[in-house]
């Protein structure tokens, strides 16, 4: 009977787990720095597969803004690279004491963490994602199977092969990391269902990517999620400030999950500020959607429906809605919000303290931007995914989310009677 290339691969990772559990923080690290030059040494070999995507991309009438979070070049080459160098300098989870305690009868119990195993990552066209989820899982200790978007095949194929042949050469097993080349979307499917094989799926890409993982994984799932991010301007908000922040969240880099989709202004500061911030954000190339009152305010802007508020646009879009105080806003963000990051811009402390108590997110601010909600910019090295839910791990997700606990009992030839 002939295995398919999805099943070979997890099997051949749950036999390199095996020895991954062995390896020292010493021999990761060693074998991730090895890995960071290998990516630097090879950048040629990887720019001219990606540009080989980008190509096809083109063709295909891929928009701009997926085009970008496609790219490489040597600039993002190594800013991937320091981000596995930045792994290395983070502490390694495995192995810390979590708990130590002695019960009455003398038996001796400690809390450790351990490597969740083998972790399937299924993610759409962002090789930067495929070096970030190699990095933190071999960092604890953990193997992966990487089934990237098809758009990116050829950028990861070319990854993926720089990488073994740093881990064969730092002397780490080369099926700790594998990556799926099968583009037919059944390949996701059947690695939804290895039970046995993966011991956790982490899908990260749109709503509809996350929305199948979900729905149809038997295998455990840790759900990274759609971004639909709110800023909301408050009525006391420096007209500096909130402009600089809302600029950012929506034109910094748009295609990113913690872009802001929808900006929330309240009916006073729209009135003086929202024409200049509208024009800035026009500027920049932004189309703009506004609802009936900000349009009365701001000539020109399209008519914005209420699906358009449930849309993640990964692009140079916008919603406007002005609102008559927060609590409108606060009912906004939870009718359309998806957990992931939520920005309130405001002088009022008492405001500001209820927004980030009642807004549910995984990330919420008072004065910056969203953008920030990145593994590297939480000081992670990088991360796996985003999790917008609240079992096991939420927010950015770096090395401790990916370990779980081992309970380790030592006694003196206790027996329960």
């Amino acid at each position: 009977m002939t295995i398919s290339e999805v099943r070979e691969k997890a099997m051949l990772a749950q036999e390199a787990a095996a020895a991954m559990n062995r390896m020292t923080t010493e021999q990761k690290n060693k074998a991730l720095l090895m890995m960071a030059d290998a990516l630097l040494e090879h950048q040629g070999q990887i720019i001219a597969a990606n540009g080989q995507d980008l190509s096809r991309g083109r063709d295909n009438g891929t928009s701009d803004s997926l085009l970008d979070r496609l790219a490489l070049d040597g600039v993002r080459i190594a800013g991937i690279a320091e981000g596995l160098r930045q792994i290395v300098a983070l502490p390694d989870p495995v192995g810390t004491v979590l708990d130590d305690f002695r019960r009455p009868n003398g038996l001796s119990i400690q809390a450790v963490r351990v490597p969740l195993g083998v972790i399937g990552m299924i993610y759409e066209a962002r090789p930067n994602v495929t070096v970030d989820a190699a990095g933190l899982c071999l960092k604890t200790g953990n193997c992966v199977v990487l089934r990237g978007g098809s758009a990116a095949l050829e950028s990861n194929r070319a990854i993926v092969a720089i990488l073994k042949q740093a881990l064969e050469a730092a002397g780490l097993p080369q099926d700790a990391i594998a990556l799926i080349e099968d583009s037919d979307r059944a390949s996701v499917n059947e690695m939804l269902k290895l039970n046995g094989l993966l011991d956790v799926v982490i899908p990260r890409g749109g709503a509809s990517l996350i929305r199948n993982v979900v729905e149809n994984a038997t295998v455990p799932v840790i759900e990274t999620g759609a971004g639909i991010c709110h800023t909301y301007i408050d009525e006391s908000a420096q007209p500096g400030m909130a402009s600089d922040i809302a600029f950012n969240a929506k034109v910094q880099r748009p295609s990113v999950c913690n872009a802001m989709e929808t900006l929330l202004v309240h009916s006073s500061h729209a009135g003086k500020h929202l024409p200049a911030l509208a024009a800035r954000l026009r500027e920049a190339g932004v189309e703009l959607k506004g609802c009936s009152k900000s349009q009365a305010i701001v000539d020109g802007l399209l008519t914005v429906e209420e699906s358009h508020y449930a849309t993640e646009y990964n692009d140079y879009i916008l919603n406007i809605k002005v609102v008559e105080n927060l609590d409108e806003a606060l009912a906004h963000i939870r009718q359309f919000g998806t957990k992931h990051s939520e920005c309130i811009v405001t002088e009022n402390t008492e405001h500001a303290e209820r927004f980030m108590q009642e807004v549910d997110a995984a990330a919420v601010y008072h004065n910056a931007s969203t953008r920030f909600t990145d593994g590297f910019e939480f000081g992670f090295g990088a991360e796996i995914g985003i999790s917008t839910q609240k079992l096991h791990a939420r927010g950015p997700m770096g090395l401790p989310a990916l370990t779980s606990t081992k309970y380790r009992i030592a006694g003196s030839g206790q027996i329960r009677g």
